[in-house]
């Protein structure tokens, strides 16, 4: 069986397909939730693109965006920081 592989423009990586089920989901209060519930501090945070729902990033003690990922099987986010468009694909386990 032969597989082809889709890439992006320029050689990029192949386009992720989530990015088309997106909608314009409003962000959430700069915190996590659950972080300040059991008294941790993040080292980042996450935006969920699906829902808006923001949450710390794995590099943080509760990794609280890859349990909403979990949880609800929202597959995309951004980082809350507005100077940055890097994006994180759970599905694909890659930047988008």
């Amino acid at each position: 069986m032969k597989v082809t592989a889709h890439s992006g423009p320029n050689g990029q990586a192949p386009r992720c397909h989530h990015l088309d089920l997106l909608t314009n989901a409003e962000r959430g209060v700069p915190e996590c939730r659950q972080c300040l519930a059991a008294g941790l501090t993040w080292a980042r945070l996450l935006v969920c693109l699906t829902c808006g729902w923001v949450a710390c990033s794995d590099d943080s003690p509760g990794g609280h965006a890859r349990e909403h990922y979990r949880e609800t099987d929202h597959p995309v986010v951004v980082a809350l920081d507005p100077e940055t468009t890097w994006r994180w694909c759970y599905v694909h386990g890659q930047a988008v």
